[in-house]
């Protein structure tokens, strides 16, 4: 964030984001000092996940969709809903679709599907219904 090199500034809204992850003290870090932060820095302020190398990016990368795609896609829909949902203001959450989609992966035939592979033990194969 060049700001402070630049002399621009950004608006409430958009500090509040980068403050929400990486809190006031790391934000303010960031802005004051408009320096570039290696990436162990951005792991230990929150700003990304994971640090790899390089050579390995593409594998990590690979594997970590398959495991998401391999996992019931209405609980993913849903739990990345509702996180967008926690970060927004208290008045713009929809609190009642959040729920909605909850009592819709309970409703499912993946729901299903998951508890009988479980007891089977073997991999769930999810239809997304």
């Amino acid at each position: 964030m060049p700001a402070a090199k630049l002399g621009l500034g950004y608006g409430y809204a958009h500090i509040r984001k980068l403050s929400n992850i990486v809190g006031p003290s790391f934000t303010k870090e960031i802005f004051f000092t408009a320096r570039q932060f290696n990436a162990t820095e951005a792991r230990e302020m929150g700003l990304v996940n994971r640090v790899v190398p390089a050579s390995m990016l593409e594998h990590y990368v690979d594997e970590y969709a398959k495991t998401i795609g391999g996992n019931a896609p209405l609980t993913v829909a849903q739990v990345k809903f509702t996180v967008g949902e926690i970060v927004k203001d208290p008045a713009d959450r929809d609190i009642d679709q959040c729920a909605a989609m909850v009592k819709a992966c309970f409703d499912s035939a993946d729901y299903a599907e998951g508890r009988t592979a479980f007891m089977e033990k073997r991999p769930p194969v999810f239809k997304a219904k």
